[in-house]
């Protein structure tokens, strides 16, 4: 393999020098890439500017701290389109630091003088075991020059911030500090390009792997501009199985001169894009990568001559267990509409909107068939309000379709003349098994199977069975179908702040309640909650009660009221708030007990407990409220203040049940870091001796008396040794976000398997 190049630095790193584990600071695309280089795998040569990069460069420009507060859509701020546009200017004139522009430029100068490159966003949760992010961030092909690059990685940065990127992050839950890194790559001219699944994303099947393919650029197939040659290969034997010749009339090529789009002779367009030996060359390549990830890949390839490079992988985010197959319909009944391939399982009806471009997207309503010449990534917004998604053109692998199916939406794509056939207003059922659109809402009597939806599935199964049970963190009910389904055990951590935002209406409680919105309010929280709720039963989902800080409540309408305080992350928030504002604390005890008379699976988490007496006073407020009787409802408490393991044998006394360990606050607390401070972020670390020390009292003492352990910090999933040390401290839980659901587990496995190793070992030695 060419050598990348050492480029080590905070802002830059050689693709050879990043791994799995780095996917919190070089983002899912490129640690995967790293992963791939490691394995000595045909990886164009390149590197990464780390999400390190893109922050200092906020935090310089001294707009860090205001794209944060908009990192979930502002509901009282204006069209989503106004708020992205305006969040891309901030980014985009934030100027650059010297040795973050330095190190991009050295980087790519040791590439190459004057070499093309592609340049592509590489965001943390991109790419990751359930969550894609596929073309939400913008990527640039065929870049080449100091100048240019440096605005490819600027223009990356702002699509962080652009329509279809927020309203993802708000569809999927995402509602962390967005960040993003990029990958720069030397261009392949590649002749051929697609994409391989290592299983059948329509049926399940791992017996078996989906390739698509087209000449020219792999954009066509991805961005779905095209039908691409669909081939399926028996995973053992190597033999094809299936194939399915797409429709493409026109290909995109790349060279010094740029990119340029060729017609397709129609001689030409009749022939296969790929023979049975490069099949075979991009199956084992396929299973190679899949047996070294030991989890099914989404990976895209480019041919050169007789060159063959892997460009991408990643999990597949949307395995589904139908086993309905998968394919244009031949025999369709006479009131088959029209059919394509079916990309994304499940049947649903509704009224046919047929849209030509995004721009017309207010009038697709709420449950509508989105029947569209094809779909990229900037229909994000529009696509979550729909029943279902028919498109003319596209392949099973296209952006859009795994979005679709990440949404679980039903999808037919490629069906060829479906914006022609089907009218406005029109009622149909889509069946994204078969690829078909049938007239009517009723499927019942048709040959057409409706498999299981994310609707309609019951919760995840345990998987690769852990003995420390594995949690997720949520805070949208929107994706609680999509994490249940899931192999976890409930969910740690329910975060009502980010739910709040949008039942308050941008609204402060105090004003809320002023003009006599208390009840919808209760109400709206309550439908939420017990969706989630719903969607885990019966399972555990342990509720935090609101824990926004002064200067987040200041931000809501009427929040003039609220306290200036020098440093609201350790002021005036938590249980202290609710034994000073118990009407604020009441709003959550109101929630719970209407949730709780439906579903008896949510539990009370109280936030930021500092001493005995505030928290036997907010435990006061429980008793006398009429969720108080309900003594089935378990009682937990966030131990984020080091001050927990000196009162834990109190809180016990006081009926308190379980703990979740916060590593972010209680590391911060520990080590007297502001844990938002940029200038002081080199002393953040959980691993640090001091912060596990504490962490390990706390395990000991909640043992020592009975109590739940648990932990909620994201360091738990990026950081291996810190899941090990846990679970050999005898932790009963973690509780991670969904796209780290599978790692997670895999890595409490191995420790687990480990710990067991060496108790055997023990055993088995002769006594003295």
């Amino acid at each position: 393999m060419p050598d990348q190049g050492a480029t080590t630095s905070k802002y830059v790193l050689g693709l050879d020098e990043v791994g799995l584990t780095d996917a919190a600071t070089v983002g899912g695309k490129a640690a995967n890439l790293g992963e791939l280089t490691r394995l000595r795998l045909a990886v164009p040569t390149g590197f990464v500017v780390t999400t390190d990069a893109y922050l200092e460069t906020m935090g310089q420009g001294g707009v860090r701290s205001e794209l944060y507060a908009h990192r979930v859509p502002d509901a009282g701020a204006g069209p989503l389109s106004d708020q992205a546009e305006r969040l891309r200017g901030i980014v985009l004139a934030a100027p650059i630091p010297d040795d973050v522009r330095d190190g991009i430029a050295g980087a790519y100068h040791r590439l190459g003088d004057g070499i093309r490159v592609a340049v592509r966003s590489s965001a943390p949760a991109e790419d990751a075991a359930d969550t894609s992010f596929a073309g939400i961030h913008d990527s640039f092909t065929n870049v080449s020059g100091d100048d240019a690059v440096l605005d490819a990685v600027r223009r990356c940065w702002a699509s962080l911030w652009s329509e279809r990127a927020l309203s993802y992050r708000a569809a999927r839950g995402y509602g962390e500090e967005p960040s993003v890194a990029v990958v720069v790559q030397t261009m392949v001219s590649s002749d051929r390009s697609g994409v391989v699944f290592t299983a059948d994303p329509r049926t399940g099947s791992r017996e078996r792997i989906v390739i698509e393919a087209a000449r020219g650029l792999g954009e066509v197939v991805v961005g779905g501009q095209v039908e691409p040659d669909t081939y399926t290969m028996d995973k053992d034997s190597g033999t094809l199985v299936e194939m399915h010749l797409g429709t493409q009339t026109f290909q995109i090529r790349g060279d010094s001169a740029g990119e340029s789009q060729e017609e397709i002779a129609p001689a030409a367009q009749r022939h296969r894009v790929l023979d049975e030996g490069m099949l075979s060359r991009i199956a084992e390549l396929a299973t190679t990568i899949e047996k070294s990830y030991g989890a099914p890949q989404d990976l895209e390839f480019a041919i050169a001559g007789d060159d063959l490079w892997v460009v991408q992988t990643r999990p597949i985010t949307t395995l589904e267990t139908s086993v309905q197959p998968t394919q244009p319909s031949e025999a369709a009944p006479v009131d088959v509409l029209a059919s394509g391939l079916g990309a994304g399982p499940g049947s649903a009806s509704g009224r046919v909107c047929v849209l030509t471009s995004p721009k017309d997207g207010d009038r697709l309503r709420s449950g509508d068939v989105l029947v569209a010449p094809m779909t990229r990534p900037d229909w994000i917004p529009i696509l979550r309000r729909a029943a279902a998604i028919v498109t003319d053109r596209g392949g099973i692998t296209c952006h859009a379709a795994i979005v679709g199916r990440e949404l679980g939406l039903p999808v037919v794509v490629g069906a060829h003349n479906a914006t022609t056939v089907l009218t406005d207003g029109q009622v149909v059922t889509v069946d994204g098994s078969k690829g078909v659109v049938v007239a009517g809402a009723d499927v019942h009597d048709r040959a057409v199977a409706a498999p299981a939806t994310p609707s309609t599935r019951t919760g995840g199964s345990r998987a690769g069975q852990t003995a420390t049970a594995i949690y997720v963190n949520l805070a949208s009910p929107d994706t609680a179908e999509a994490a249940a389904a899931l192999a976890v055990d409930g969910v740690g951590l329910l975060r009502a702040e980010f739910m709040i935002t949008e039942a308050l209406g941008g609204k402060h409680p105090s004003k809320l309640m002023e003009e006599g919105h208390r009840d919808d309010y209760v109400e709206s929280m309550a439908e939420g909650v017990g969706r989630i709720a719903e969607a885990f039963s019966p399972r555990p989902v342990i509720y935090r009660a609101i824990d926004l800080r002064s200067n987040e409540f200041a931000n809501l309408d009427g929040g003039e009221c609220e306290p200036v305080e020098e440093n609201p992350m350790i002021g005036y928030r938590g249980c202290f708030r609710y034994v000073r504002e118990p009407e604020l604390f009441a709003l959550d005890l109101d929630v719970l007990h209407r949730v709780r008379q439906r579903f008896a699976n949510v539990h009370l988490m109280i936030p930021f407990v500092r001493t005995r007496w505030e928290l036997a006073r907010c435990l006061e407020l429980v008793d006398a409220h009429p969720l108080g009787r309900d003594r089935s409802m378990l009682r937990w408490i966030m131990a984020e203040v080091p001050s927990v393991a000196y009162w834990l044998d109190e809180y016990a006394r006081l009926g308190i049940d379980g703990l979740s360990i916060g590593t972010n606050d209680l590391t911060q607390l520990v080590l007297g870091v502001d844990r938002d401070s940029d200038i002081c972020e080199d002393l953040f670390d959980t691993m640090d001796p001091a912060v596990l020390a504490t962490i390990d009292l706390i395990l000991d003492r909640a043992r020592a008396v009975g109590m739940t352990t648990s932990l909620c910090g994201q360091a738990v999933s990026s950081a291996p040794a810190l899941a090990e040390h846990l679970v050999r401290r005898g932790i009963n839980s973690v509780s991670v976000t969904p796209d780290t659901v599978e790692q997670t587990r895999r890595t409490v496995g191995m420790a687990e398997r480990r710990i067991l190793l060496e108790h055997a070992r023990i055993g088995d030695r002769p006594r003295e």
